[in-house]
């Protein structure tokens, strides 16, 4: 292939070789690293941020190997000229066999005689090109055919700007191979000039980047795939914590009881949100005066996270309300709410406590589904009290809850909680009963619901914790 050099240029000095040694290895060492960080990525599929951490890596090696190839070329040198057969035009180079997949395999060189027409092609420019070996290379005028009808303009422009312009060759278009693949191709040439300055040829290097174009689309598709997904979580946390605070308001102060005399139950509560405060569950805690002058109590935990269990805690204390102010008793409540989670579309597990307390005998009437039982505080200490049989709901059709009863008195303390206090839940118990004098001393529901903040507020919490705090008045 004739010389790429302008007549008016002198051939560059090739590097110094150690130069280039030290750059290859540093490129190998990179490469390594970088393919450790790739095995270490996510392997799920089915997790966009794994997928994209892998294409990104995976893009970043692509261009490393190039890389590698580029060096170690400019360190060996060119390839030395293919001998022409005499049965093949002098113009034409023979073919070599590059290794498969080699970064030789995917760049190819060509020049164009302006002055005879005759055109030369390396043999990787055929591979490339999906063309026959034995067949003439194309003129600059049949190079078009192969290009894609969209870059034909573009591909024009470059060639007459730098036929005409003496302008370097930049650019990238797509081309159609006869088997019907479509191959990006990057073209870079410059024009070779005679003494008076006229262009005799245009000479070019041809490099197939389809598989870099791919490895980019990878990395943008999953790119845009985990941004969908982390604006969607966004937007669905944000609904499912509006959710939860309508039904879960700051609310707290003393219920009073005007149809039953002076007695009051103070009561507050409060709910702890997760330690990463992503995650928003099913908890709840409600309280609601009831016609007869009972009040209901009861908090609980829907399994799992997320807008639908928010909602579904929604309408289960909705549910839980309307059979409630029919007089139903906490046991036969359950049952109910059993069976109504167990028709759900979507199956999903809870657990509850639900209590009834009659002000005017102080009696408190209760049933758990699954769920930690009450603490009762009284004269500076606590205990846990004794629970009735109940399976978590949604667990098996037809279950029985059984009911428990227990009289309270002036000072008493009731509190009410769900599972997340502490990861395991078994702790939290003696942790809130170690607390008792401390609530003993408390005037208000409320000063013993910041008492329990300021114990658990800072503990690690995997899910939501609600906690209710009611103080039998005199």
């Amino acid at each position: 292939m004739p010389s790429h050099l302008s007549a008016d240029r002198s051939a560059a000095q090739p590097p110094q070789r150690g130069a280039v040694d030290a750059l290859i290895t540093q490129t190998r060492r990179l490469r390594g690293e970088v393919d450790a960080v790739r095995r270490e990525a996510p392997a799920d599929e089915e997790d966009p941020q794994g997928r994209w951490q892998r294409a990104l890596c995976n893009l970043a090696l692509h261009q490393l190997n190039d890389l590698d190839e580029h060096l170690a070329q400019l360190r060996d040198g060119p390839p030395p000229a293919p001998v022409q057969p005499a049965a093949l035009p002098a113009v034409r180079a023979v073919p070599v066999t590059p290794r498969r997949g080699s970064l030789l395999s995917r760049v190819g060189s060509a020049e164009w005689n302006l002055l005879t027409d005759e055109a030369s092609w390396s043999g990787e420019l055929y591979r490339i090109l999906g063309r026959d070996p034995a067949a003439p290379p194309l003129t600059l005028d049949e190079l078009p055919s192969l290009v894609h009808d969209d870059d034909r303009p573009m591909l024009t422009t470059m060639v007459t700007d730098c036929l005409i312009d003496a302008k370097p060759i930049d650019g990238e278009f797509r081309i159609q191979r006869p088997d019907g693949g479509v191959r990006n191709v990057h073209m870079m040439g410059e024009p070779v000039l005679d003494a008076d300055g006229s262009t005799v040829s245009m000479w070019a290097v041809l490099r197939d980047v389809s598989e870099l174009r791919r490895s980019q689309r990878t990395v943008s598709e999953t790119r845009d795939s985990l941004q969908r997904q982390r604006h969607s979580a966004q937007t669905e946390h944000r609904l499912a914590v509006e959710l939860q605070e309508a039904v879960l308001p700051p609310w707290r102060g003393s219920l009073r009881f005007p149809r039953r005399g002076p007695e009051t139950l103070d009561l507050a509560a409060h709910c702890l949100p997760s330690s990463s405060g992503a995650l928003v569950g099913g908890d709840w805690y409600d309280a609601l005066e009831l016609p007869n002058g009972e009040t209901l109590l009861s908090v609980g935990d829907l399994t799992g996270h997320g807008v639908s269990v928010t909602s579904g805690m929604a309408m289960l204390i909705g549910a839980l309300r309307g059979m409630a102010v029919t007089g139903t008793q906490p046991g036969q409540l359950l049952s109910w709410l059993n069976q109504l989670l167990d028709a759900s579309v979507q199956p999903v597990l809870g657990s509850t406590v639900c209590c009834r307390y009659r002000p005017d005998t102080r009696t408190l009437t209760w049933a758990q589904a699954g769920h930690p039982a009450p603490l009762l505080f009284r004269n500076g200490t606590g205990r846990v009290l004794a629970a009735p049989e109940g399976v978590l709901l949604g667990a098996t059709s037809g279950a029985a809850y059984g009911q428990a009863e227990e009289t309270l008195e002036a000072g008493d303390l009731l509190i009410l909680r769900t599972d997340g206090l502490v990861p395991g839940g078994a702790a939290a118990a003696p942790r809130l009963l170690a607390l008792a004098p401390r609530f003993g001393g408390a005037r208000t529901a409320q000063e013993c619901v910041r008492t329990v903040v300021e114990e658990f507020g800072e503990a690690e919490r995997e899910d939501d914790a609600c906690v209710l705090v009611a103080r039998v008045g005199p």
